[in-house]
Parts: C-alpha cells; structure tokens; sequence
C-alpha cells in the first residue's frame, strides 16, 4: 500500500512534466510578468479572454451635445458654480478647481501617536483646462494646430507648477462612469507637495535600473520593443487582448506601446529613443 500523500505528490510530478513537455504560448497559457517600473509580478491569463462573456459593453451616448450651452459651467461666458463668468475664450482656458482635492494652505495634522495611525500634511493647487471652446469636440478631433496648442499650454502649466511642487499630473477623465458628467473638452492639472507611492516605485526602479545597467530604464524598454517587432508572434509577450506588435506608434523621438507587464490594457508608455527633457522642452515634430 502507498504511503499517505504519496498519490498526490505522483499527480503533481506528472502535472508539471506535463507542462514541461507542453510549448508556451502567452495567449494560451497563464504566466506571470515583470513589470519593471512598479518592480512587480502581475498575472497574465490570456486564456480567459475565450470566456463567453466578455464584460458589460455600455451603449453609445444618443444624446447629441450642443456646441455652446450658456448653462454649461465650461462653456465661454458661461457662469460657473462659484459665481465667476468665464472669459469668452478661442483657445484654451485655465482656471482654479472651484471643487479642489487639494488647496496650498491646508493644516498639518500634527505628529502621529502610534505607528499604525499615521497622516501627513498634504498641500497643492488643482486646476482645469478646457481645450476648446466647443462642447462638441474631443481632443483626437482637434485639428493639429489646436492640439499643440494644448500641449503648448500642458507644458507651462507644468514648468510654473514644478517650480512650486515635486509632482505635477495632468489627467482627463472620459464619460461619467468615470466621475466626468460635463462632456465639455477639459483636463484635470493638479499638483501636489508629496510624491504619489507609484511615482516613488517608478523612480526608485529606474535609478536602480540605471545604476545596475547603465541605461535609463524607458529608453531600453523601447529600444527592446522596437528590436522584438520582428520576433514571431508566438514569442512575444504581449498586452492581455492584443494581437500583433505592441508597438502602437513610432516617431523620430519616441514611441508609444502598452508594456507587457501591464496591469490594465488601457495603460500606455512613452519612451524616448535618446535623451530625456521635461514636457516644457519636447520638440514641435
């Protein structure tokens, strides 16, 4: 008679030679990847993506939205919650959150009496930006002049804000799933006295990059990903739904792709193929 705990320990034996004999696929076989800026393992189960249900698909919006609402807070001459009107801008328009996560003069908490119950002093300014005068616009039907006049307006806002703040994040959230019910073109700008934990990680993981290997870590993510484009499709380890090279765009100075070790599909990097510059200093092409 076998010992107790010896049939188990034979199926798991024969599980695993199994799988050794078995070719990896990444679409087809669960794994784990590195994501190299949070410095984590994600899971990947690629599989799953066969399921016959596939998620909630939210219906197109029927509603048609005007051009100019005069009882839109973001609309030029409109009044907002505060009581302020807004100029009658062409362009882009900048102005103070009247609802801010986050205010220059707010109190400190004071020191901590145990270990477990810890706050610190959060301070900063929140802004937003309209890109356009009209309601009916989205930034990727801007015409090109109009969007650099965005970025235009994304880079100082960050140089003046950086001057101030360690962290300056611009946003936009899209549809009130999301928390925007006002589908007037805008962002969110908001810069704040402390470091957010996932820009500490980010940072951390390419100063140790970059001390280890020499190479700043981005740069040799997208020198990487530019030489395995060429690589079948069986062997690369693509972003979970994608078919094909990560690679979504390549310019002189940049890329843009979804790192592999992605932890949702909509996340996308930028790395430049030489040199790094603040937003302030990207070249107009």
């Amino acid at each position: 008679m076998s010992r107790s705990g010896s049939v188990p320990e034979q199926r798991r034996q024969a599980s695993e030679a199994d799988a050794t004999a078995t070719a990896f696929r990444a679409s087809e076989h669960q794994h784990i990847r590195y994501n190299p800026l949070q410095d984590e393992w994600v899971l990947v189960s690629a599989h799953r993506m066969k399921r016959p249900w596939q998620g909630q698909v939210e219906p197109p919006l029927l509603k048609t939205v005007p051009r100019h609402d005069p009882h839109n807070p973001l609309c030029p001459g409109a009044t907002r919650a505060n009581g302020e009107v807004n100029p009658y801008y062409d362009g882009t328009f900048l102005f103070d959150n009247d609802f801010p996560a986050l205010q220059p003069d707010a109190p400190s908490p004071g020191p901590s009496d145990h270990p477990l119950f810890q706050a610190e002093a959060a301070r900063g300014v929140c802004k937003v930006m309209c890109f356009h005068p009209w309601s009916d616009v989205t930034l990727p039907l801007m015409s090109v002049p109009e969007i650099r006049t965005v970025v235009d307006a994304w880079a100082s806002v960050t140089e003046e804000l950086g001057a101030q703040y360690p962290w300056v994040q611009i946003f936009e959230n899209k549809g009130a799933m999301m928390g925007c019910s006002n589908p007037h073109p805008h962002c969110q700008v908001w810069a704040s006295s402390f470091l957010p934990d996932i820009a500490q990680r980010e940072e951390r993981s390419q100063r140790a990059y970059q001390s280890q290997h020499g190479e700043p870590l981005l740069m040799e993510y997208g020198h990487e990903e530019l030489l395995r484009r060429v690589l079948p499709q069986d062997q690369r380890l693509e972003p979970i739904g994608t078919i094909g090279s990560c690679m979504l765009i390549t310019t002189l100075h940049s890329c843009a792709l979804p790192p592999s070790g992605n932890s949702w599909l909509a996340m996308k990097c930028l790395p430049r193929h030489r040199g790094t510059s603040p937003l302030s200093r990207l070249q107009r092409d």
